[in-house]
């Protein structure tokens, strides 16, 4: 099929992202998917691993992808039912069945609906989103594409597990839970787990109205025990419910104020539209992502996969240094990485991490190539089954034990590109006058545009976030983001470390004040932007 090139398909961070009404403009999801198929690595009769996270235009995109992915030479297509599959366990699949790769549909938290979110992904043969390499030549490719291939064919019953034809290759509707499902079993100790549930430990875990509402409720329901109910907003909806379904204090509020009530479950969790970030809530205390990490690796031996085995933790620049000090304490390397799953996988792939995480509620491990926010639920779940503890009490012992980050992030959504762009270019043009400076009681000990070095293959990605370090250890960051669809996003990440013998139980926005102070002095924020209060914190 003839086609001229759209403008603006650069992926970001985790694929392609843009308002439905863009991906249904003739030949745009097309032009992407054949660009993905010119310049990717898939050898003779390869397989592909096709599915996403159920939101609207999802069917639609799959049918034209299968057809495309025949005219293209591929032998095999490997699809979840009803075009369902979470992305870790779109990894999984991949890794276990040695796809060439798979295209994940989705815009992760990002919400969904006719007037909302589309998103493309590329993961390559390890199961891990596509590296910056790949994704450049994917770019480039769409900058220049002129045709787009397909064949006539019917569109596949995607409700049904079974085999099928279409022209010369085979298209598998697989279940999307019983292989990942199997892999958990494998990892975790459910005996363990089952022993706590059976004694009356409760929980409630959020599905959002998105993908992972099956896999919950096979795993936690069907095969822990949980009372059936436990699994809330369970069933995936193409518009999640008209919710955001981004595991955070604002948009999974209810869950917070009932783990925060009388009468609460031990543990609440909750996931987000695709299935690869967490939520993790005790009773009376939330947990931050990056106080979560750090909590799991310094825990991650009770569970029977990980025994003896932990070769090191890594995190997005972004992410608190929470773990950075368990790593010091258990003697493994800690690696800071940019933001971006990608950055991971090499580290996984060598050997050198076992565990990772980012403060925006991604966790996850070697088991897969992807963050997996049913995984991380489920080792919290094993570790307070073998240690006999409370969410509050790990909590309160491993701040006793390695001091506490304070931390939040300050969202500025939907602000115009040019004053976003401006704020991060003067910040750019402080940096060299930066160190020195003081600002209220905070010191500015070293101040950098963020660059990642990768120790595997040595490539160098540049400005990654502006990081302003003080005496002391604490930090503010500014990143603008990559996974929205209008305007900008500036992402302001502030942290204050305190001892083992400081304050470990007080309010979060009374010990960042400092910090949150400083941020507005060194940048300017209302400035540049004209918002005076940033529209999220988490």
């Amino acid at each position: 099929m003839p086609t001229t090139p759209f403008d603006g398909q650069k992926p970001g961070t985790s694929g392609l992202r843009k308002k439905v009404k863009v991906f249904q403009q003739p030949g745009y999801a097309e032009n992407f998917i054949q660009s993905v198929f010119d310049v990717v690595e898939k050898g003779e009769a390869a397989t592909l691993v096709l599915g996403g996270d159920g939101r609207f235009h999802n069917r639609t995109v799959i049918q034209q992808a299968i057809r495309m992915a025949a005219a293209n030479g591929y032998a095999r297509v490997l699809v979840g039912q009803g075009g369902i599959l979470s992305t870790p366990a779109a990894s999984h699949v991949i890794r276990k069945y040695k796809a060439s790769g798979g295209l994940v549909l989705s815009a992760s938290h990002n919400p969904g609906g006719p007037d909302e979110d589309f998103g493309i992904k590329y993961n390559i043969a390890n199961g891990g989103p596509a590296p910056e390499g790949v994704t450049g030549a994917i770019h480039a490719r769409t900058q220049e594409i002129d045709r787009w291939l397909t064949i006539e064919a019917q569109d596949v019953d995607l409700d049904t597990v079974g085999i099928v034809e279409v022209g010369d290759m085979n298209v598998q509707i697989i279940d999307p839970v019983a292989d990942y499902a199997d892999l958990m079993e494998d990892l975790f100790d459910f005996a363990a787990i089952r022993k706590i549930v059976a004694s009356g430990f409760t929980m409630r875990f959020d599905a959002m109205s998105a993908v992972t509402g099956p896999y919950a409720k096979e795993i936690l329901e069907g095969r822990l025990g949980f009372a059936e109910g436990t699994v809330v907003n369970g069933t995936p909806l193409e518009d999640f419910g008209g919710h955001h379904p981004d595991p955070n204090l604002i948009h999974a509020k209810d869950l917070y104020e009932l783990m925060m009530g009388e009468g609460a479950p031990d543990l609440g969790a909750a996931s987000d539209g695709d299935g690869d970030r967490n939520l993790i809530i005790g009773r009376g205390r939330f947990i931050t992502p990056s106080d979560s990490l750090a909590m799991l690796a310094a825990n991650i031996e009770c569970a029977p996969a990980y025994k003896g085995r932990l070769t090191g933790i890594a995190r997005s620049m972004p992410t608190s240094a929470a773990a950075d000090r368990v790593a010091e304490a258990l003697g493994v390397p800690a690696f800071e990485t940019p933001t971006g799953w990608k950055f991971f996988g090499n580290l996984l792939d060598a050997g050198m991490a076992t565990i990772c995480g980012e403060e925006s509620a991604g966790t996850g491990s070697d088991h897969v190539r992807e963050k997996d926010g049913l995984w991380a639920v489920l080792l919290w779940l094993n570790i307070l089954a073998v240690r006999d503890i409370s969410v509050d009490d790990l909590a309160k012992a491993h701040w006793a034990r390695f001091g506490r980050n304070y931390y939040a992030r300050h969202d500025y959504e939907g602000i115009e590109k040019e004053g976003a762009d401006a704020l991060m270019a003067a910040l750019m043009d402080e940096l060299e006058a930066l160190p020195g400076q003081e600002f209220g009681d905070l010191v500015v000990e070293e101040a950098d545009s963020f660059s990642y070095t990768d120790p595997v293959d040595g490539s160098v990605s540049a400005n990654q976030g502006i990081r302003i370090l003080f005496v002391g250890g604490s930090r503010v960051v500014f990143r603008l983001s990559g996974t929205g669809t209008a305007g900008a996003t500036l992402r302001v990440y502030l942290e204050n470390y305190v001892p083992p013998s400081g304050d470990l139980d007080a309010e979060t926005g009374a010990m960042l004040k400092a910090q949150i102070d400083a941020a507005e002095a060194v940048a300017g924020i209302a400035r540049f932007t004209g918002r005076t209060a940033p529209d999220v914190i988490t």
